[in-house]
């Protein structure tokens, strides 16, 4: 099958979801592919013998589905942005899994959405000091333990924006899932964020362009960040806050569901406390004990072997090159390949290797956007 016509099938057979998202999963499933359902369209009872009327009909605008499936293809093609199938391998097969998962999603980023470990942080878009500062020793203990985690997050005000803002800072991969387009960015004002987790994470979307923000997309997002992920995490939430939506999907995927506690009478973590006295989530203080509930533990004690050198007693000596980009790095850590060449008077070719016999000797690691680090 073509996989160009599969995804531009895909994308057709995608605008029907609007009238009904479980049929047409159901349809798609039964058929097998996209381009099966849009091949039998006139006969879509042989499919299902229950097919709805109104999917009937839908089905007979398929001219002009067809259309703007193409336009969408040509914007995409111009803008760098990859139309995801369910059928792609890079479509995040967590969320593939999920009864009700977008036929298409719409990604630009260099993140690899299926990595080993995936998260997603929500919560109230008021935050508090208190909920801030939670994120930002999470993560950064997250990152000391486990260091090649995914952070999914929905680019909104508050928790969103700081789980964001804070993974991009530890070197983290990041990604927001959109309630809108890729053509636009709501809020504006998180523009600078979302431009520098297109080459550290990317944005996500199942919406085509010139689909506004609405707010039963908000909604429709929400199963998204919950199905691509491993563990939903809840800082700071009203007692009937959009983040508990995020937290009863997640659990009705079968995800793992965590809160942090606050204060009793605190409005902000109303939804949270409540969450942990019904069992809704586990209660969470810190990232040593996420990272031993979801079984993760050894990628900290890789880490920590990392950190501690315990891989450069294996190797022999550094090399006057690999002494250069040391020295180079232990004044200014985390540069870019292009920076490292030009400070380190190594041409890129040379260096490529360099750096590689490096981090096979455990004497730095690679970030994200071609940034290198050096362990101590």
């Amino acid at each position: 099958m073509n996989k160009e016509t599969e995804t531009l099938n895909a994308m057709t057979l995608a605008r029907l979801s609007y009238f009904n998202l479980a049929m047409v999963m159901q349809l798609y499933r039964a058929a097998g592919s996209a381009t099966a359902v849009i091949d039998n369209r006139n006969n879509i009872r042989d499919i299902i013998p229950d097919a709805s009327l109104r999917l009937l009909d839908a089905l007979r605008d398929y001219d002009v589905m067809r259309q703007r499936a193409e336009e969408e293809w040509e914007y995409d093609q111009a803008h760098g942005i990859r139309p995801l199938a369910i059928s792609d391998p890079d479509y995040p097969q967590r969320l593939a899994e999920c009864a009700d998962a977008p036929l298409v999603l719409y990604y630009l980023g260099n993140a690899d959405l299926n990595q080993a470990r995936v998260i997603n942080i929500v919560g109230t878009r008021k935050s508090t000091l208190y909920g801030e500062d939670l994120v930002r020793r999470f993560v950064a203990d997250l990152r000391a333990l486990c260091p090649k985690v995914l952070v999914v997050s929905g680019l909104a005000y508050g928790i969103d924006i700081i789980a964001h803002n804070n993974a991009l800072q530890q070197g983290l991969e990041t990604v927001g899932v959109l309630a809108h387009g890729l053509d636009t960015l709501y809020p504006h004002a998180h523009r600078k964020t979302a431009s520098k987790m297109l080459s550290q994470g990317g944005l996500l979307t199942e919406f085509m362009t010139h689909t506004n923000a609405d707010k039963i997309n908000f909604v429709r997002r929400n199963r998204i960040v919950a199905g691509m992920s491993d563990a939903c995490i809840v800082v700071e939430s009203a007692a009937h806050g959009g983040s508990l939506i995020t937290a009863e999907i997640a659990r009705g995927y079968d995800r793992d569901v965590f809160a942090f506690p606050g204060r009793i009478g605190d409005a902000c973590s109303e939804g949270c406390n409540n969450l942990i006295r019904d069992n809704g989530a586990a209660l969470l203080t810190d990232a040593g004990a996420f990272v031993k509930a979801m079984g993760w533990e050894t990628d900290a004690q890789l880490e920590k072997a990392r950190q501690e050198g315990i891989e450069r007693k294996l190797f022999t000596p550094m090399t006057p090159d690999e002494e250069t980009v040391a020295r180079i790095l232990s004044r200014n850590n985390d540069l870019h390949l292009n920076m490292l060449s030009v400070q380190t008077g190594i041409p890129v070719n040379q260096l490529t290797a360099v750096l590689f016999e490096m981090e096979m000797k455990g004497l730095v690691k690679t970030l994200a956007g071609g940034m290198y680090h050096l362990l101590n």
